[in-house]
């Protein structure tokens, strides 16, 4: 580690396959909290490149707990997190629509972080229960088209940098891993990003994984389409900026993408919008995120005909069965 440091003080790059044998000594218990602090400090300081963040995502996966579901195509959608925007949960919320309209989604997530209720939170309180018996998930995943594989069960070498994380109080690589460590490595995936820079670096990470993909931006700030501003859109085939205009919505106020104050609350906000009885912008939103990820499940740019299918879903109350079916099967 002494070596690896004073590398990294020379502001020399380490190549994914250093990064990757690191990762595994970290989950070894190899390193005291002290090395870990410090090179997660300098890989900070000096900025991540796509190579080092493939060898920490490389070794988290080999480490970790797989789950091998048995059908062949499936999309997670998933943001950053770390917009500060305490928006409700869109993506979750966009994942049952997209299970209503005969998807399959396959959604990695955690308890929140920086805002009130994550996707973990929200499952949770809806009853159901984290597992990673594959089995389960492969019934969940082919009965409602919807699997729910909480983080901290699968990625067995983040616990080793949990207080090394929480004591430097700053972002650091592992604060990028959460999207692209999903331990049934989907084949296609909506990702929502906080900046532009966030957005280059996945559109470099994606390519080299070599899965469908679209990355997401709200120029406002927003890991998501927000319908608050022009969003830019990079996907394996194009690189465009829409207006909600684009999409036939009215453009949304922030205050009515707001997740509440509770979990409680943000949970109730979240069952309005399956219900059908929400605030337009609430509504709107969430299609629009499901537009894109439809569109990047079916490798086209037809996004009228992939808001018509998420509007039909949400409308016919599909969506708000899925989330009932999936939670029957997991509650026990």
């Amino acid at each position: 580690m002494k070596e690896i440091l004073l590398r990294l003080l020379d502001h020399e790059y380490l190549t994914r396959q250093e990064m990757h044998a690191i990762l595994l000594e970290i989950a070894n218990g190899t390193y005291k909290n002290e090395q870990i602090s410090a090179l997660l400090t300098a890989l900070q300081m000096r900025g991540i490149t796509v190579d080092e963040l493939l060898g920490f995502r490389d070794g988290i996966l080999e480490t970790g707990v797989q789950a091998v579901l048995d059908c062949d195509r499936y999309i997670d959608i998933v943001g950053t997190g770390g917009d500060q925007k305490n928006t409700f949960n869109i993506s979750t919320c966009a994942c049952f629509v997209l299970a209503g309209a005969g998807y399959k989604v396959a959604k990695h997530g955690n308890y929140a972080a920086t805002s009130v209720s994550g996707s973990s939170d929200v499952i949770e309180l809806h009853g159901a229960k984290f597992t990673a018996d594959v089995d389960r998930l492969n019934r969940s995943i082919n009965e409602c088209g919807f699997a729910y594989l909480h983080a901290p069960l699968f990625a067995k070498a983040m616990k080793f940098v949990a207080p090394v994380r929480k004591a430097v109080e700053f972002p650091t690589i592992f604060n990028l891993l959460g999207p692209i460590v999903n331990p049934s490595r989907p084949k296609c995936q909506l990702l929502g990003v906080a900046n532009l820079a966030q957005m280059r670096l996945y559109n470099s990470v994606y390519q080299k994984i070599g899965i469908d993909y679209g990355i997401v931006n709200a120029i406002d700030g927003y890991d998501e389409v927000s319908l608050t501003s022009p969003f830019k859109v990079t996907t394996n085939h194009y690189e465009r900026v829409y207006t909600p205009a684009d999409l036939g919505l009215p453009t949304a106020t922030t205050e009515n993408l707001v997740g509440g104050k509770t979990r409680e609350s943000a949970k109730q906000l979240f069952d309005s919008i399956l219900d059908n009885n929400c605030l337009p912008d609430q509504k709107n939103v969430v299609l629009a995120n499901a537009a894109f990820a439809i569109s990047v499940y079916n490798g086209t740019d037809d996004l009228a005909a992939c808001l018509a299918e998420a509007k039909e879903s949400l409308e016919s109350g599909k969506a708000k069965e899925a989330l009932k079916r999936f939670v029957e099967i997991n509650a026990q």
